[in-house]
C-alpha cells in the first residue's frame, strides 16, 4: 500500500515540475516575440518619418514642376499613429504613445496623410497634399 501512495506521490511532483518548466518556456517565448514586435515597430515608425523626410528632400532638389505621389501606411504593425510636420519638423507618434520619432524637414506646406499623399514644387516652394 505504502509503494502505491507514494508513486502517486511522485508522479504528481512529476507533472507539476514539467507542468512549470512547460510555462517558464511559453513565458520566455512571450516576451521574446513581444520584444520582437517592439523593435519592428520602432523601426517602422522610423522609416515613415524617414520616407516622408526623403519625399520633401527630394522635392526640394528637384526642378521646377516636379509632382510625385507616394504611400504612407495605415496602421504601422495594427497600431494607430499620427504624423505631422510642425516647426520643421515630421513627427511620427503611434497613439498608444510608446513609439515616436522626429526627424527635420525643409520647409513644406502641407501636412502628411495615412494612405496616398501627392507632393509639388511650384515657384521654388514645396507644397504637400495641397
Amino acid at each position: 500500500m505504502r509503494n502505491k501512495g507514494q508513486s502517486s506521490v511522485e508522479f504528481i511532483i512529476l507533472v507539476g515540475a514539467v507542468l512549470f518548466f512547460f510555462m517558464a518556456f511559453a513565458f520566455a517565448i512571450q516576451i521574446n516575440t513581444a520584444d520582437k514586435t517592439n523593435e519592428k515597430r520602432d523601426v517602422l515608425v522610423k522609416d515613415t518619418a524617414l520616407n516622408v523626410q526623403a519625399e520633401i528632400d527630394l522635392a526640394h532638389r528637384s526642378s521646377e514642376g516636379y509632382s510625385r505621389n507616394f504611400e504612407l501606411p495605415e496602421k504601422i504593425l495594427n497600431s494607430d499613429y499620427e504624423i505631422s510636420i510642425i516647426a520643421g519638423a515630421v513627427y511620427v507618434r503611434t497613439l498608444d504613445g510608446e513609439h515616436a520619432t522626429a526627424y527635420p524637414v525643409a520647409d513644406v506646406s502641407g501636412q502628411p496623410l495615412k494612405g496616398s499623399n501627392s507632393i509639388r514644387k511650384e515657384n521654388g516652394e514645396v507644397f504637400l497634399n495641397s
